[in-house]
């Protein structure tokens, strides 16, 4: 745990009970004395540090020892365009894109992904305030949803495809899309230049999550 999230942080008395008394003070065995880094959700970039002054029953009370500008993120930005696929096997590789550094996702609803699935922003805006405390990322990753590849591209127009039969992938590329169970159908394909096609120098099929995540330990780590 590189820091912890508080919605009082930056105040100069800060008071912790409930699951983050629990966690802090229960499983973590933080004692009085212990210095322990906060940030603010709505100022990631704020970095503030408190001193352990008391422990009860059922409340921390910290006070505030410093505050400091302190942005930690990828040094290289990856955007994921993610045809999308079940939501629960996104859920299981979220967290370790957002460690990896990738910088955006955007889900896009393509000709074959199955229509049905849902995608729980809430849950997922979870997972991603967990990994950050556990890594110290404080930018957070950008989520966000697009109705069609075809438009995706017009937003993106030098976006790369992820597919077999492209050229290795190699040198630096900024914005990725990556297929979902089934592959991408051939009109998709069609619309990026074949100089635009990368693939994996593997003969092995990758799933979807997988393909994801050797894509950001590729191209930002």
């Amino acid at each position: 745990m590189i820091f912890s999230y508080a919605l009082d942080a930056g105040a100069a008395t800060l008071h912790l009970r409930g699951e983050e008394y629990k966690y802090l003070i229960k499983a973590r065995r933080h004692r009085v004395g212990d210095r322990l880094a906060f940030r603010h959700s709505e100022e990631p970039h704020m970095l503030y540090m408190y001193t352990l002054e008391s422990i009860d029953a059922r409340e921390a009370t910290l006070t505030l020892e410093s505050q400091e500008l302190h942005q930690v993120g990828p040094k290289k930005a990856l955007h994921i365009g993610w045809c999308l696929i079940d939501p629960k096997s996104i859920e299981k590789v979220l967290a370790m894109l957002n460690e990896c550094g990738v910088t955006q996702i955007t889900f896009i609803t393509c000709k074959r992904s199955q229509k049905d699935f849902r995608l729980d922003f809430a849950r997922m805006e979870r997972i991603l305030e967990a990994s950050n405390q556990q890594c110290g990322r404080s930018v957070p990753m950008v989520l966000e949803t697009e109705r069609s590849l075809e438009a995706f591209v017009r937003r993106y127009p030098h976006s790369a495809l992820l597919d077999f039969g492209g050229g290795v992938l190699e040198g630096a590329l900024e914005v990725v899309v990556l297929g979902c169970e089934g592959g991408i159908d051939p009109q998709e394909r069609a619309l990026f230049a074949p100089e635009r096609i990368v693939g994996f120098d593997t003969p092995l099929v990758l799933r979807s999550e997988s393909a994801a995540l050797a894509l950001a330990n590729k191209l930002v780590l």
